[in-house]
C-alpha cells in the first residue's frame, strides 16, 4: 500500500529526513515512533503530498504521490500534525464540505456524517462552530473528515493526542475494524503502550533515519517496545546536577 524509497528532506544544514526506506503492506496497522525532532512529521508530510521532498519517491497503492498527486490523494485520508481547519464552520458543515470536496453526493455525505458523528460522540457539538471545540473534539472532527470518503490508506499524525481515554478506545475500535476490512493505517505516536497494543508493525525513526522496522516482534526483540526504543535512542540519560531542585525555595 505504501512504498517509501530514499526519502530525504533538509532545512538548511538540518537533515530532517535522511534517506528513509519503508514498506507498508496492505491491511497493516503500522506505527511510527521516534523522539521529538526525529523526522516523523516531516516524513508523513512528504508521504501525503503536503511537503515536497528533496529526493526519493513515495508510492501509494502504486501511484506516485508527486507525479500524480491528485490520484494519490484520492486514496488517502490524512490527519496532519498541525490541524488547519475551516473552524468558522460548524462540525456538520465541515463534514459536508469534506465529503463534497471528495466527490461524494449529498445523500452519501449526510449518511456517512451521521455515522461518524455517532461513532466519535460528537452529537452535542456537531452544530457548534469548530472554533469553539476543545482540542480533543477538534481532533475527532478532523479524523471524521479524513475518513468520510472511505480511503484505502489513513495517515494519522498523533491521532490520540488530546483525546480522552474513552474516545481513544472508540477510535482504536474504529481503526481496527477498518484494517480488518482491508484498509491500511499508518500513524505516529509518542504513546509506546498504544502502539504496542494496536499496531502489528512498527518503524523507529531517530535523527531522520530508520533504525529498526518490521513486525512488532521483530523490532522489540523480546523486549517491551519502550525499552527497545530507549536502547535504539542511546539509552536513558542520567540526571546529574540540579541538586538545587531538592532544596525548596520556601
Amino acid at each position: 500500500m505504501l512504498q517509501i524509497t530514499g526519502l530525504s528532506k533538509s532545512f538548511g544544514d538540518n537533515h530532517a529526513v535522511d534517506g528513509i526506506d519503508l514498506t507498508v503492506r496492505t491491511g497493516s496497522f503500522y506505527g511510527i515512533v521516534g523522539p521529538n525532532g526525529a523526522g516523523k512529521t516531516t516524513t508523513l508530510s512528504m508521504v501525503t503530498g503536503l511537503l515536497r521532498p528533496d529526493a526519493g519517491s513515495v508510492l501509494v497503492h502504486d501511484i506516485d504521490v508527486w507525479a500524480k498527486p491528485a490520484a494519490a490523494k484520492r486514496v488517502m485520508g490524512v490527519l496532519p500534525d498541525r490541524l488547519r481547519l475551516f473552524d468558522r464552520l460548524t462540525g456538520a458543515q465541515l463534514l459536508y464540505y469534506s465529503g463534497v470536496l471528495r466527490g461524494l453526493d449529498t445523500d452519501t455525505v449526510r449518511s456517512r456524517s451521521a455515522d461518524l458523528v455517532s461513532a466519535f460522540g460528537l452529537e452535542e457539538a456537531v452544530n457548534r462552530l469548530v472554533a469553539d471545540y476543545s482540542a480533543g473534539m477538534t481532533k475527532k472532527i478532523a479524523l471524521a473528515c479524513a475518513m468520510i470518503h472511505s480511503p484505502r490508506l489513513l495517515v494519522l499524525d498523533e491521532p490520540f493526542e488530546s483525546v480522552d481515554p474513552v474516545s481513544a478506545a472508540n477510535l482504536v475500535e474504529i481503526l481496527q475494524r477498518y484494517v480488518g476490512a482491508g484498509g491500511t493505517v499508518v500513524l505516529s505516536s509518542h504513546g509506546m503502550d498504544m502502539i504496542e497494543r494496536v499496531c502489528d508493525s512498527v518503524a523507529v525513526i531517530i535523527q531522520g533515519k530508520v533504525l529498526a522496522s518490521g513486525t512488532l516482534d521483530e523490532v522489540r526483540r523480546g523486549q517491551r517496545l519502550e525499552d527497545r526504543f530507549v536502547e535504539l535512542a542511546g539509552g536513558r540519560k542520567v540526571a546529574e546536577g540540579m541538586e538545587w531542585l531538592h532544596s525548596f525555595s520556601d
